[in-house]
């Protein structure tokens, strides 16, 4: 489930984008002005931010910067502002697409969900200081490689790809190991036990779901 980071000074208007995100599923994290937007990026991990360009405090051109210079997650600026200078300095600054208003809700769904889809198809997770290439196979934490047996690492990518969703013990056993043997379950409570020893302080992104199986799980 995406988490998007809705930054918007008009309440009105924040409240209609927030509708056709939620819509689809997304979950929503509001923002009134720059400074609150910052101050929940730092503490969040967000999958993709709405920003608008004329806001309190620090205005749009800022938040962006900031943002842009910690993580590489989409970026759309939504603004009234329809200028060329605008829009090149936005881009300039690291956003990926520039949607002027009037809104058109559907839309700026569609282009964040292309977004997405490319930003999830890059060759590294990052996660804090926890780094998984995805060409290479290697796991870093804290810039050292943590050795991972090919079924480790199977693993750990696909809970990675599919992250925030519960995954049963049967379609991990299924994704990781090509069969869906149910007695064989074991076999992957045993993996998930030494992926989280690797993982140190990093195991508990790997959650147990009652009944069900594993989620690794980002806020």
């Amino acid at each position: 489930m995406y988490q998007v980071l809705i930054v918007e000074d008009e309440a009105r208007l924040r409240e209609f984008i927030s509708l056709y995100y939620k819509a689809e599923g997304y979950q929503v994290t509001e923002a009134e002005d720059g400074e609150m937007a910052l101050d929940l990026f730092n503490k969040n991990v967000f999958d993709l931010v709405i920003l608008d360009i004329m806001m309190p405090k620090i205005d749009g051109y800022k938040v962006c910067r900031q943002i842009r210079g910690k993580s590489d997650i989409p970026i759309i600026i939504l603004t009234a502002i329809t200028t060329e200078e605008s829009e090149l300095k936005c881009y300039d600054l690291g956003a990926d697409d520039y949607v002027t208003k009037p809104l058109k809700g559907k839309t700026l769904v569609a282009k964040s969900k292309r977004l997405l889809e490319r930003y999830l198809k890059s060759d590294v997770f990052l996660y804090e200081n926890m780094a998984l290439d995805f060409k290479s196979r290697l796991l870093k934490i804290h810039n050292e490689i943590i050795e991972l047996t090919p079924k480790e690492y199977e693993l750990l990518h696909h809970l990675i790809v599919n992250k925030n969703m519960a995954l049963s013990r049967e379609s991990l056993l299924d994704a990781v190991w090509g069969y869906t043997f149910y007695g064989q379950t074991r076999v992957v409570d045993n993996h998930i036990k030494k992926v989280r020893q690797k993982l140190g302080d990093y195991a508990f992104l790997i959650q147990t779901v009652s009944k069900v199986g594993y989620r690794f799980y980002v806020k």
